[in-house]
């Protein structure tokens, strides 16, 4: 995510619909890229989104600057695709979509790359849909976004200790169900 700068949050904060366009601009792939890792669908991804920048454009006025820009972006995405998630499971089990499948997939190398890295991505989004949602989340956030235990547990309003446990339990389970999938694949 690009760095914004505090002119643009404080403009926005007053309503300037320019400014948070910067935000939206500068913002919008990271909540989305977030938003898919945890639901795994292009639609609620783009749905959370909005929904995300609804909720940043109606609360920005009461954002107190006392936490990363960014960290607040975090913990509004993770949980509003967690909830999204939840509410959604009984409807729509691990769906792959062409859409989904199109929009990741890297178009500058040969097809067979492609279709390597489409089938790797696959098996990824499998095994960490298979993880409970706050093992997803803090798993992502650390190994895919790059945070630190702290801004996790910052993000998340959880202990450090809460995220290393999450983190540990999401590696072990994703470890094993990896073995699984190895084991199934060689029958």
């Amino acid at each position: 995510m690009e760095e914004i700068s505090l002119k643009i949050l404080k403009n926005a904060a007053q309503g300037d619909i320019l400014a948070f366009e910067e935000i939206y601009k500068k913002s919008s792939g990271f909540v989305y890229s977030v938003a898919f890792r945890v639901v795994n669908n292009a639609s609620f991804a783009e749905d959370i989104t909005q929904e995300v920048f609804l909720k940043i454009h109606k609360n920005l006025k009461n954002f107190r600057f006392e936490s990363a820009f960014k960290t607040w972006i975090y913990r509004i995405t993770a949980n509003t695709a967690i909830n999204t998630y939840k509410k959604h499971l009984k409807h729509d089990k691990q769906r792959v979509d062409l859409d989904d499948a199109l929009r990741f997939s890297p178009s500058s190398i040969s097809t067979d790359k492609a279709v390597q890295a489409s089938d790797s991505k696959k098996i990824i989004d499998s095994l960490l849909m298979k993880l409970s949602p706050g093992q997803r989340i803090c798993l992502i956030l650390r190994e895919i976004e790059g945070l630190r235990y702290r801004e996790i547990a910052q993000t998340l309003k959880i202990s450090i200790n809460t995220v290393r446990s999450r983190i540990k339990r999401a590696r072990e389970a994703l470890l094993s169900l990896g073995r699984k999938e190895v084991m199934a694949n060689e029958l």
